[in-house]
């Protein structure tokens, strides 16, 4: 099911990032542009990738590059980019939130499988920046992801002060494995929400 124009007057467009381990041409990724299409949707691969390395860059560069990417799309599709939700998956969509924390314009965030802390490590936690977010929140999780449960993410989601919304996708893992229709229902139906608040 494709949008007919205009979609999410509020928005202007969907800034996406993938996963340590993958990239922009990520199955998910490609299916959450389908879905909303005709709404702009620009899917960044990180510089570590582009240079053929396997291992992700230090956080600072990775936020750079987010910033980097989110000022490219805003230029060549003429977009606003404070206008632009932005987010992805795993630790693409933690660095999106960062930036956004760090003062980077959003008009949202959607935090698909965002990495609570690393596996078998939940003293390891990756929060100490959600007190600084302040716009819309859309985080799609698995309830059996292995980088947060349920009851973690409930002990922790309150300290950001923007408007939260938690989807869990039932016996889903991390990867999220088949959920990809899912995970386009959670964030067409929060765009639809965002646009109308």
């Amino acid at each position: 099911m494709s949008h007919s124009l205009p979609v999410f007057p509020s928005v202007s467009g969907l800034f996406l990032t993938p996963g340590a381990g993958s990239e922009r041409n990520h199955a998910g990724l490609l299916a959450l542009e389908e879905r909303l299409a005709p709404l702009p949707v620009e899917r960044m691969d990180f510089p570590y990738r582009k240079a053929g390395k396997h291992f992700p860059d230090r956080a600072p560069v990775l936020v750079q590059a987010v910033r980097d990417g989110v000022a490219d799309m805003a230029a060549t599709r003429g977009v606003d980019p404070s206008r632009l939700v932005l987010g992805g998956r795993s630790m693409g969509g933690r660095m999106c939130s960062m930036a956004v924390a760090e003062g980077l314009p959003a008009a949202g965030l959607v935090l698909i499988c965002y990495p609570l802390h690393p596996p078998k490590k939940p003293e390891n936690l990756r929060v100490e920046h959600f007190g600084d977010i302040d716009v819309p929140c859309l985080f799609v999780s698995g309830d059996r992801d292995e980088f947060g449960s349920p009851d973690e993410f409930d002990a922790h989601l309150d300290a950001i002060s923007g408007p939260v919304t938690m989807v869990r996708l039932a016996g889903r893992r991390h990867d999220l494995k088949g959920a990809d229709e899912a995970v386009c229902d959670a964030v067409d139906d929060w765009l639809e929400n965002l646009r109308r608040s």
